[in-house]
Parts: structure tokens; sequence; C-alpha cells
């Protein structure tokens, strides 16, 4: 572990440890991967001013996310199948960010339900949340997220309907696997792995079998799962969504400025920049390309968030500096969960924080709260 000293070590040792379905699910984007790439690529265009003989003591990298304490404005991202990077995988990465004093946000495709991560953590999490056709089952879900005293409903905007990703189909995805022979020979050769999937129950999507109507197996959770997501979600939607919830809601999957103006009408705390880690529209710009333009649109409106392609503690400051008030890690903490279990994910979020408070310094700033486009080369 003291040699993992980069995201990428994390990611390295992930795919050796990880079987090749669920470490190409986690690392992958739809069609071509050219939005994929370019939310890492883009942050390297950006370059950091260098400041010296300024005073670099007793730094400070806490905030507020939605007006909740962060020790750094970072937050894991919610990311479907976490279960099946790491056995119990969700309620380990809550357990590493409650420790850490970050908000981690629980997926509807999650293998741990809502009540899993409700047991084993202490402090109030995030839920995010599909809207599906079956609108008892979304009612339900609300209503559990509120169960489990969820402190804010994270809604998803951009997963109306599934872009394909190439990996995916190639592997047969499913969770769990299905046992064809070049699967069986993959897990085999990742013992460590295939001995925590045995140890636990939680092997499916738990926020869904047994609580959506007519889901009891996995054969009828596939046919459900292909045929529900909503393509008629619509801006009429997020109103009944916030009524029903009626505590902090945060909107995910604003990559258009207009789209930005229309979220700050809502009534919602919050928006993230998201192109769903290059997931859904190929071709579409990095979220990083359009960050300052939606803070310059809707910034003094709605608090703007971004998500995508961050890699390290400078893809952080340079997201805050151009107007983000808070970011997401989702493959950074997936690599250190396949990696290392909760260790890794801890171990991802020390690498973010030690490289976020090096160059905060190195720039010639001591709190994170002051950061601003003046850092940035123009």
């Amino acid at each position: 572990m003291s040699m993992l000293l980069t995201i990428d070590d994390l990611k390295q040792q992930a795919r050796r440890r990880v079987p090749k379905m669920f470490f190409d699910y986690a690392d992958s984007g739809a069609w071509t991967e050219s939005t994929y790439r370019a939310n890492e690529e883009d942050f390297g265009k950006i370059k950091l001013r260098q400041r010296v003989l300024v005073d670099m003591d007793n730094r400070s990298l806490a905030s507020t996310m939605i007006g909740e304490d962060v020790s750094m404005p970072v937050a894991l991202a919610p990311t479907g199948s976490t279960g099946m990077q790491h056995a119990d995988g969700e309620m380990l990465a809550a357990q590493a960010a409650e420790e850490f004093g970050v908000p981690f946000t629980l997926s509807t495709m999650s293998i741990c339900s809502i009540e899993d991560v409700a047991s084993v953590t202490k402090k109030p999490f995030w839920f995010q949340l599909y809207v599906m056709r079956d609108k008892d089952f979304v009612l339900n879900l609300i209503d559990r997220a509120k169960a489990a005293k969820c402190s804010a409903l994270v809604l998803t905007l951009d997963l109306q309907i599934l872009a394909q990703r190439h990996k995916d189909v190639r592997n047969g995805l499913s969770a769990p696997p299905k046992l064809t022979l070049p699967n069986l020979i993959d897990m085999a050769i990742r013992p460590g792995w295939c001995f925590g999937m045995l140890g636990t129950k939680r092997r499916t999507f738990r926020n869904i079998v047994g609580h959506a109507k007519g889901v009891g197996d996995l054969a009828s959770l596939s046919s459900w799962t292909n045929e529900q997501f909503d393509p008629r979600l619509s801006w009429d939607d997020v109103e009944w969504i916030r009524q029903r919830w009626g505590g902090k809601l945060i909107l995910k999957g604003i990559l258009d400025k207009e789209d930005a103006a229309l979220a700050a009408k809502t009534g919602a705390d919050a928006i993230i920049i998201s192109n769903h880690g290059g997931r859904q529209l190929d071709g579409a710009p990095s979220s990083i390309a359009v960050l300052e333009q939606i803070v310059d649109t809707v910034g003094d409106k709605i608090e703007v968030h971004m998500d995508g392609g961050i890699r390290s503690g400078q893809d952080v400051l340079k997201a805050l500096c151009l107007g983000a008030k808070g970011t997401y890690i989702g493959r950074p903490f997936l690599y250190g969960l396949g990696a290392a279990g909760k260790k890794g994910v801890t171990l991802a979020l020390e690498i973010i924080r030690k490289e976020l408070d090096l160059t905060l310094a190195l720039c010639g700033k001591r709190d994170i709260k002051d950061v601003g486009k003046d850092m940035l080369y123009r």
C-alpha cells in the first residue's frame, strides 16, 4: 500500500484484482469513448500559477457543500454496481467517506441497499435517484431514503435512455456474473475477489429486488431493468420529486448553460455539471470545459458542483478555481475499492487531499475558500 502513490497506481492494482467484466464496467465510456477521454485530458490543458515567498502555514481545505461541512470539497459520486468491485463495496465506501468527513452518494443501482448502508454508518449519506416508469417504485425509493435519514437527494437527469458501452456488451455484464467458462476462468485467477463475494449475501441490486413489482429473482430483474428507465422524464417531474422528498435536492447531469438556467428555477439546492463520466452522449464536451460558462450563467442563483475526469487533487483545485463549490470522484474511489477495499477508498481520498493541499500552497493560498480564476493562466 505504501507504494500506491497515485490514483493511476490504484487503477492498475484494481485491474489485477477485479474480474474484467466489473473492472471494464467502471473503466469505460460510451461508443468511441471520446468524451470519457476528454474528461481527463482537458484538465491537463489548464495551467496553474506558481507563487513564491507567501505565507503557506496553517492551510485549510475545510468547506461546505449544500450547507454541510466537509473536510474538503470532494464527494464520492453515485456509481452503479459498486459492490461488484469489492464485496459490500457501497457499505465500505460509505464508512470510509464518513470517517474522512466527505459525502458519500449511494446509487439507485447499488449492490448494497439503502438500508444496508444506513446500518453501518452513523451520519447521513446522500441518495441518488433514477426515475423509472414504475412510479410507485420511485416513490418507495424516496420514502426509503427519507426513512434512512439521507440528507440530500441527487436526481440524475441524463439517463432517460441508456447509451451503449461496447465493453459491457462484449463482456456480457451482469450482477452476479453469469457462470460461463470465460467468466469462471477470469474469477479463478482472482481468488481474493471470489472469497469476498462468497462471504457476502449482497450480489445483486438490493434496492430493486424485492421492492419493485414482480422483481424477485435475477431473471425478472434483467427484463425489468431493460424497460424501466423513463424516456419521458421532464422538468415537470423535478417538482413532484422535490415535493415528495422535502429535503435538499441536487440535480445531476447538466452540461449546457440553457439547461443550467432551467435547473436554477426549480428550487433545487445545487446542480452537478456532468456527462455521466462519458458514459452517455459520446462526442459531448468534457465537464471541465463547460464549467466556467455555466458558473457565469447561474453561479449566483444555485450552487454549482462538478463531476467527471478528476484524477488528482490538482484537478479538484482547477475545478474550484473555475467556480465549482464542490467536486465528485467516481472512478478514483472505485479503483481504490477494487484495489484494497475500505483501505483503498481511504487511500484514494488521502491521495486527493495531499495533492490538493500541496498544490494550494504552491499556488500561494492557505484557505480553499479563497481560490479563484486568479490562480490560473488565462
